[in-house]
């Protein structure tokens, strides 16, 4: 039995976002209505006063949550919000918003209608202020649940959302939130019947729920993803990329890199610019100490290091290392689940492979992204833009990062890509799509065809018997029968040419 107390806050909880749900409806039913220019004005009052308050919603994440950097995640509130902004909002999303004139096809966008947003601990709110940019943008309306660990930063970042558009004109209820989320609650958002689409960010149980409720999805794998210094590589620059990319907010974000590979004639070059870039080096004590905190119970991550910083896993690991240490390294061969190292360890944790070339590098990528991180991303350094090729058309992710920080370069702060904090992974992880999810993901399209072609259908031929049935026991019998009925057949006594007659005039009749 569950103790009176529980049941009542579960029961708080679910009747908190069916009244979410239902505003959020009542609100989108008027939105959709709304012309471009509205719809372009409250979304540009959005992402600004989320811009606005990027630092404040920052620390009060990490205050919350005791997860990543405030400056970092500053950073990720501005692209979540003006940087989301920018890249969407010359995109015609109401209305006509194509029109074919040569094959005369015309293209009309409406909304999915109310969205479930399901927001992560790790990226709170600026996953947030993302999903609700690119809902508003499409017309629908949102309800998000937050992670339980993250409630507070999420709903102030979801409150001033819908403060500023509601001032732009917006209906009253068209964001909404669940102030105390719960497993069971978030199930049922997901499968209530005024929710049309999931965006779902967080772990794999989460997104394997979303893809079982019945309703569409866009889900998002885990990452594990390897950084392959090629020989070519600039090394001093590379890595200097790689520890900022890696220690990037305490390296909760799960494009960024997990796994160093590096060719054994920049090896030591690299190690020395690991050094001297803040890294500490593992001796084999140390490593199996980290080991153990890393997984305790093996092929399990320990949350309790997720987001922390280098020197704060070290003291757990009883490891004493400089106080300026940014990153912690440990030489290792060896992958699989019962391997620590090898696994996605969302803080910043290094295992340094070595290999003695770019087939080998090519395999040891595939094994760690196998082991948890197929369809996301990896990247690769290197002045061998052939190389940069052949590894991406190998590898079973999908995005391919080079020359750059891999963990904000996949959600487009440093490369061309959309910026998102959902990354899909494709057919790779069982997603649906393989883009950075963005505004035009959340649109359906109807298509007014015109004919531009003329065809001429052909009449059905008339349908004859063919002589080859009359060949067929039954057909013979019946003629036979036919024959001697109208020949007035007495034994003995026939005339052939009246029998001839008669056959023919049957046979006529069949064909």
């Amino acid at each position: 039995m569950f103790p009176i107390r529980d049941l009542d806050q579960d029961l708080l909880s679910i009747q908190e976002m069916r009244e979410a749900v239902k505003r959020a409806k009542e609100a989108q039913e008027k939105f959709s209505r709304f012309s471009q220019e509205q719809v372009d004005r409250i979304v540009k009052n959005v992402a600004e006063a989320a811009y606005k308050r990027s630092l404040e919603l920052a620390r009060l994440a990490v205050e919350e949550t005791g997860i990543g950097v405030v400056e970092h995640k500053k950073i990720k509130n501005e692209l979540g919000s003006m940087g989301v902004y920018e890249s969407i909002k010359s995109e015609k999303t109401v209305g006509i918003i194509r029109e074919d004139r040569k094959n005369r096809i015309m293209e009309i966008a409406y909304p999915f209608g109310v969205i479930a947003a399901i927001c992560p601990t790790t990226n709170p709110t600026s996953t947030a202020i993302f999903k609700t940019l690119i809902s508003l943008k499409t017309g629908n309306g949102l309800v998000a649940s937050p992670h339980p660990n993250a409630v507070r930063c999420t709903v102030e970042a979801l409150k001033i959302c819908h403060e500023a558009a509601v001032e732009a004109g917006a209906p009253e209820g068209i964001i909404g939130w669940i102030t105390r989320p719960t497993l069971e609650t978030t199930q049922q958002l997901m499968k209530h019947k005024d929710v049309n689409l999931i965006l779902a960010t967080g772990g794999g149980g989460l997104v394997k729920a979303a893809y079982s409720s019945g309703k569409p999805a866009y889900g998002v794998g885990p990452g594990n993803g390897p950084v392959y210094l090629e020989k070519t590589a600039n090394v001093k620059r590379a890595v200097k990329m790689i520890v900022d990319s890696k220690t990037f907010d305490n390296g909760t974000l799960c494009s960024s890199e997990q796994a160093l590979v590096v060719h054994r004639n920049i090896k030591e070059m690299t190690v020395r610019e690991l050094v001297n870039n803040g890294a500490y080096i593992l001796d084999q004590e140390e490593k199996i100490r980290l080991e153990n905190v890393i997984s305790p119970t093996r092929g399990k991550l320990n949350p309790a290091i997720v987001g922390r910083s280098a020197a704060v896993i070290a003291e757990m690991a009883g490891i004493c290392v400089p106080a300026e240490t940014r990153l912690l390294v440990a030489e290792e061969n060896r992958i699989g689940r019962d391997v620590p190292l090898s696994i996605e360890k969302l803080s910043p944790v290094f295992p340094l492979y070595t290999v003695n070339d770019d087939e080998e590098a090519r395999k040891i990528c595939r094994e760690l992204l196998n082991l948890g991180g197929r369809g996301h991303s990896c990247s690769i350094h290197t002045s061998d833009d052939e190389a940069a090729q052949r590894f991406g058309m190998e590898m079973p992710v999908s995005r391919i990062l080079v020359n750059t920080l891999a963990s904000i370069g996949a959600a487009g702060a440093t490369t061309g890509l959309p910026p998102s904090f959902t990354l899909g992974c494709g057919s790779y992880g069982g997603n649906i799509s393989s883009d950075n999810i963005t505004a035009r993901h959340l649109l359906n399209i109807k298509r007014i065809a015109y004919g531009i072609r003329e065809v001429d259908i052909p009449k059905p031929a008339q349908v004859r018997h063919s002589p080859d049935m009359l060949a067929d026991a039954d057909g013979i019998e019946q003629i036979v029968e036919q024959v001697l009925k109208q020949a007035n057949w007495t034994a003995g006594t026939l005339d052939p040419k009246e029998v001839s007659k008669i056959v023919q005039q049957i046979v006529k009749q069949y064909q």
